[in-house]
């Protein structure tokens, strides 16, 4: 029974801090390491230029996102994404954009806006 009640608790814990970072202004927040995502998507000196103005650009949206409504907060962060991607999108070629997405769905997924 002590054992049921633990992990219950445990649960309910997991769930509320899900749903608090979620809310967070934190969960926001994209500090882009360029040299990291340069290396992973192989760009080349031609796209490395426009990858970090692409990034800045997505970085400060995202910011805003965070920092708006509870209510305003899903659309802003949708139309960030929109226009990441778009932008990359014209940027990388099929390989490097794959891997984009994915290390773009990862970080989503794994800060709770996802």
């Amino acid at each position: 029974m002590t054992l049921a009640m633990a992990l219950t608790m445990t649960v309910a814990f997991a769930e509320g801090e899900e749903n608090e970072k979620t809310a967070s202004v934190e969960a926001y927040s994209f500090n882009i390491d360029m040299t990291k995502l340069g290396t992973a998507l192989h760009l080349s000196v031609d796209q490395w230029d426009s990858v970090d103005m692409v990034q800045k650009r997505f970085t400060q949206e995202m910011m805003n996102a965070g920092a708006s409504s509870q209510e305003e907060r899903v659309r802003l962060m949708n139309k960030a994404l929109s226009h990441d991607l778009t932008y990359m999108r014209n940027i990388l070629n099929e390989d490097q954009y794959r891997t984009y997405v994915t290390i773009l769905n990862a970080t989503l997924k794994n800060r709770g806006l996802k």
